[in-house]
């Protein structure tokens, strides 16, 4: 009896934090770029604490949406690292309270949602999950194996979305909005999700700022967090390589821009996503250590945002 009381502990303990505030929180639970870290294939000194100890390793970037009031739980994104995640959202808010009422995906790059092929027969067989998606995005979906599959099998639901369209979750308000990126195989969206106390916004992948027709500055200080995409730190990060094939905003760039924010504006901002070579993934580093004494947060596992 000892035995088992000390098993599920830890499920109990977790679920404190959501039965004693009944508020809905996002909740990550993987901050890395689309490959994780340590990246396959890399053997790099910077990889090698990767490898080398597991409390170092990070799962590609997702997070969860919890809401106590509805006992129903969702997913921003189905990563590679999906069996990992889906156990830390059990350990967080376990089956038997919360449902798993759907996936919310942004892109169609393989961090992003890979991981639905978990969904499907060969592993967990679920049963309609409701699964969120753009229209090039979703057709994508139905007509391209084996992500089909799970549709014809019924282990997934595509549901519609729209750009700029609200999808009402009890009180909670998801609105997808479309942002520049590499769209070899669907549109790429962040999302705004507005709870009853708090808002957030959520853009994982985005080209640079400058190109976007929407002033990211304005739309940070209209929301309570802003998870941005952080996926280099600065140019010059992969070697020779060059970068402006690559054009996610540098961490550099963006602390420039918002540069005039109030310390209260600042303290918004969560820089997600990082490459395998950004020094960010360290939070001892003196990047990540100047990041915070700047006043900006870097994402971490873990990591609660009432809303």
């Amino acid at each position: 009896m000892t035995r088992i009381l000390f098993l599920f502990l830890p499920l109990i303990t977790a679920f404190t934090f959501a039965a004693e505030n009944n508020a809905p929180y996002l909740y990550i639970i993987g901050v890395a770029q689309d490959a994780g870290y340590p990246q396959a294939g890399c053997y790099s000194p910077h990889c090698l604490p990767g490898w080398q100890d597991d409390s170092f390793k990070r799962s590609a970037t997702s997070i969860a949406l919890i809401d106590p009031a509805s006992s129903r739980k969702y997913l921003f994104e189905a990563t590679p690292d999906l069996p990992d995640q889906l156990y830390e959202l059990e350990v967080e808010a376990p089956d038997e309270l919360f449902t798993l009422a759907g996936v919310f995906l942004t892109h169609a790059h393989i961090g992003h949602y890979t991981g639905l092929m978990f969904f499907g027969h060969e592993a967990m067989g679920t049963s309609a999950i409701p699964v969120f998606a753009m229209p090039r995005f979703k057709s994508f979906l139905e007509t391209n194996g084996p992500w089909s599959q799970l549709v014809e099998l019924n282990n997934i639901e595509l549901m519609p979305l729209e750009n700029q369209r609200e999808q009402r979750l009890g009180t909670i308000t998801v609105i997808p909005f479309t942002v520049p990126h590499r769209d070899e195989y669907s549109e790429t969206v962040g999302y705004r999700i507005l709870g009853p106390n708090k808002s957030a916004i959520f853009i994982p992948d985005i080209n640079k700022w400058s190109i976007w027709d929407t002033d990211i500055t304005e739309l940070i200080k209209e929301v309570d967090y802003a998870l941005l995409d952080a996926t280099f730190y600065k140019d010059g990060e992969l070697g020779n390589r060059d970068m402006s094939q690559i054009p996610h905003p540098f961490v550099t760039e963006s602390m420039a821009l918002f540069g005039n924010f109030t310390p209260e504006q600042r303290n918004k901002v969560w820089f997600i996503h990082f490459n395998h070579t950004n020094p960010l993934l360290n939070e001892e580093s003196e990047q990540a250590q100047f990041v915070r004494s700047e006043g900006f947060n870097v994402a971490r596992e873990g990591i609660r945002l009432p809303l």
